[in-house]
């Protein structure tokens, strides 16, 4: 059982809490939520839907997970969001719940969501994610690892961010944005890789040699897209992992991708 509650929380039947579960003052825990070990809500924290909150999160004041889709094709039935372990989200932050029915906004682990973000319905973000103040994140957007994204920019509705990624402050993003790379401007383009961030998660400079390649032949040679991919396809690093991660991203990509400079 949780062992402190705050006598002004409320936590509804059929809501489960793990071991070592903190609740502040006036937090709200729905019936439907199950909530894990050793997770902190603090004063007028708010988790509520068909929702589940791994362990050892920290939810800070007026923030609210698990409420019900904005998306006006919501049509009822049981939708709900998943978190994994070990995320924080900051004051005034919001996370709703998928939109249809036996769907899921999934949040992975070890991510950090700053003030006032949003994570619309559907989203789909994965591990190790800093987003910074007032992140906007519409509808069925996916995040992959290692990515981060500046204050106050928006991702549009089913685009999708590659690996250690970083979006500048207040950009727009209205196409994918390929792994290893910054971008910026409104709309978001493909700046340059991102050197900095690839080196504290440890990368070598052989595979960011790979990265450097990777970019050049796709949004520097001049080439249109099917000489871009026959060429990195021909290249003598085209075995790397970073060209292959790289080459799948491209090529699997339904929204299109965002253009160089």
């Amino acid at each position: 059982m949780a062992s402190n509650i705050h006598p002004t929380a409320i936590v509804e039947p059929g809501a489960q809490l793990g071991a070592d579960v903190t609740l502040g003052a006036y937090a709200f825990v729905g019936r439907e939520t199950t909530i894990g070990d050793g997770t902190i809500l603090h004063h007028h924290a708010t988790v509520e839907g068909f929702t589940t909150v791994g362990r050892q999160c920290e939810i800070y004041p007026f923030t609210c997970i698990g409420t019900k889709t904005q998306d006006l094709k919501y049509r009822g039935g049981r939708p709900g969001t998943r978190i994994g372990d070990r995320n924080v989200f900051r004051e005034y932050t919001s996370v709703h719940s998928a939109t249809n029915d036996g769907e899921f906004t999934t949040i992975g682990h070890d991510n950090l969501l700053l003030a006032y973000c949003h994570v619309a319905h559907d989203c789909q973000i994965g591990n190790h994610l800093i987003a910074s103040n007032s992140v906007g994140l519409a509808g069925h957007v996916i995040v992959d690892d290692h990515v981060t994204l500046g204050a106050k920019c928006g991702v549009h509705q089913f685009c999708r961010i590659g690996a250690y990624v970083m979006v500048g402050a207040m950009s727009k993003v209205v196409q994918d944005v390929p792994p290893y790379l910054i971008a910026d401007g409104n709309p978001a383009i493909a700046r340059s890789i991102n050197k900095i961030g690839l080196e504290r998660h440890g990368f070598t400079p052989e595979r960011l040699e790979a990265v450097k390649h990777a970019f050049r032949l796709f949004y520097r040679a001049g080439h249109n897209r099917t000489q871009a991919l026959d060429a990195m396809n021909a290249h003598a690093l085209a075995s790397s992992d970073e060209f292959k991660a790289f080459l799948k991203f491209v090529t699997s990509s339904d929204r299109g991708l965002v253009a160089g400079r």
